[in-house]
């Protein structure tokens, strides 16, 4: 893969750096700021954006508005946040530039350097890649009175792994259900929201988090 790279901590940003290459991927550009990433990732359109939400000039929210606007002139560019810090809004600013090829990591869980880079993997193929607890926070925001409120707890939680990128199997293993009693859960959720079925694993992430898009959270 081809990467960009943006964080403006230098041993983080060391760090992801080497961690790429030595599994055999090419950073194509490694950079501290906003104006900056914006301006790498128009120029190189890379596989796939690693992002630090907030870069300097301002340190809010500089690397997701480049990302955001990357987005718009180079639709679908993979873009997965890497962030402290779990904000609904930011998930929601994101998939609001469409669903494929999107992902919002939390620093903190980043502990397995394959599994990261699987994860970087997943959202450069055009997957997603939502963090757990950003999952949740996305889900338990929403009002009682939406159609989220006619799901069944277990339907929730089937939900929550669907959103995380999950197969069947994955999700039966995580909540110690059988592959069967998940997939007729899944089939119960989507007429609840008004959403169409799919047998594939990505488009039904993709109807999940576009049901979180245009709800407005």
């Amino acid at each position: 893969m081809r990467v960009v790279l943006a964080e403006d901590h230098f041993l983080l940003r060391d760090g992801l750096t080497r961690l790429l290459q030595a599994f055999g991927h090419e950073v194509v550009a490694a950079v501290d700021n906003g104006p900056e990433l914006l301006r790498s990732l128009t120029e190189q359109e890379p596989d796939v954006a690693i992002v630090d939400v907030r870069l300097p000039p301002g340190f809010s929210d500089e690397g997701l508005r480049a990302a955001v606007e990357a987005r718009t002139r180079v639709p679908n560019l993979p873009i997965l946040l890497l962030s402290q810090y779990v904000e609904p809004l930011y998930a929601h600013e994101l998939l609001s530039t469409g669903s494929e090829g999107v992902g919002y990591v939390l620093k903190e869980r980043v502990s397995n350097g394959a599994e990261f880079i699987s994860t970087i993997q997943r959202v450069a193929n055009g997957g997603t890649a939502m963090d757990p607890e950003v999952i949740s926070k996305l889900l338990t925001g929403k009002k009682r009175d939406e159609p989220m409120s006619t799901l069944t707890d277990r339907e929730r939680e089937v939900l929550e792994c669907l959103a995380q990128g999950r197969s069947n199997a994955g999700i039966a293993e995580a909540l110690f259900i059988s592959e069967k009693a998940v997939a007729k859960h899944i089939s119960n959720i989507f007429p609840k929201l008004g959403l169409p079925q799919s047998d594939t694993d990505n488009r039904r992430v993709l109807a999940v988090l576009a049901y979180l898009d245009a709800d407005g959270v």
